[in-house]
């Protein structure tokens, strides 16, 4: 990087900085700090370029600028769950879209609860996804309408999920996913942070949120 376009950047993030030192400490922003060793750590950079900047308003967690949520008030996210937090996802949630608990979703995942009617593309057809507790979605996979996965459950890198696994505690992968392998519940820990968050918005105040906020 070039001295003239290092200092260009300083100039750019000037009033981000200057906001970081003047806000982190303020109770409203402790999820800063209390997130901070968990699975989905929370910075002040991510707030200020959602909340601020306006890039991805509205989703209560944390939202990658190349990533793309529709309908967010349909998403009940759990907590330190965050679809869309890595790049290149894509979260169209016309029906609802839950996602349970600890659940990771990597980069470049599709998670879509509506598809176009056959007969006539300006039509949906609405349907539900549920995605257990405790899951991984890997790079790349895809989760179409009417999907429920039980808790503990794999999605390999690339997968298309057309059908429900509600089962749980296994690992799928192919086009269309089919379950290459089992996992044994007693080897699967049901771990707690001691800080929980739903994205921004702490576990003790997230019934109140979600009573005036979601539809879901």
């Amino acid at each position: 990087m070039s001295f003239r376009s290092k200092n260009l950047r300083r100039i750019y993030r000037a009033p981000e900085i200057l906001a970081e030192k003047l806000l982190s400490r303020h109770p409203s922003m402790r999820f800063l700090i209390e997130t901070k060793n968990t699975q989905t750590p929370i910075s002040f950079r991510d707030w200020y370029r959602q909340e601020v900047r306006g890039i991805n308003r509205g989703p209560y967690w944390p939202v990658h600028p190349s990533s793309m949520v529709t309908g967010w008030r349909n998403v009940l996210a759990g907590i330190e769950t965050s679809p869309g937090a890595m790049p290149g996802c894509y979260i169209q949630a016309l029906g609802p879209v839950i996602l349970g608990d600890y659940t990771q979703v990597a980069p470049n995942v599709s998670i879509i609860s509506s598809n176009h009617k056959l007969e006539d593309l300006r039509e949906h057809d609405i349907g539900r996804i549920e995605i257990g507790e405790y899951s991984w979605l890997g790079a790349g996979a895809v989760v179409l309408p009417n999907v429920t996965l039980g808790p503990f459950t794999v999605v390999a890198a690339g997968a298309v999920l057309t059908k429900p696994f509600p089962e749980g505690y296994c690992v799928l992968a192919g086009i269309p996913a089919r379950v290459i392998k089992r996992l044994e519940p007693a080897s699967c820990p049901r771990h707690r942070s001691r800080h929980e968050y739903h994205g921004f918005v702490p576990r003790t105040e997230f019934e109140a949120f979600r009573a005036k906020e979601l539809l879901v």
